[in-house]
């Protein structure tokens, strides 16, 4: 998974790159090309990667409920003395 998020994020930059030098001599094409590489970023490799860094974690770590609250409590009264 690592490898696959690492060639589309070059793939993405490849094609607004691109995207960018083509614009200069075709207009409409070098929008086209930056769009595609935009929409391949927001929708494919953003949840990839999200799905990737979140995979094997427990949510409940990161809510905010009593206990977490009491532990933040009491880490910072130990970080005092």
């Amino acid at each position: 998974m690592k490898y696959i998020l690492q060639i589309l994020l070059v793939a993405v930059i490849i094609g607004l790159g691109v995207g960018f030098y083509i614009k200069s001599t075709d207009e409409a094409t070098g929008h086209l090309i930056i769009g595609l590489s935009i929409v391949v970023g927001f929708f494919i490799l953003m949840p990839l990667f999200i799905y990737h860094r979140w995979k094997d974690r427990d949510v409940k770590e990161y809510m905010l409920n009593k206990e977490n609250i009491m532990k933040m409590h009491n880490h910072e009264k130990d970080k005092r003395r």
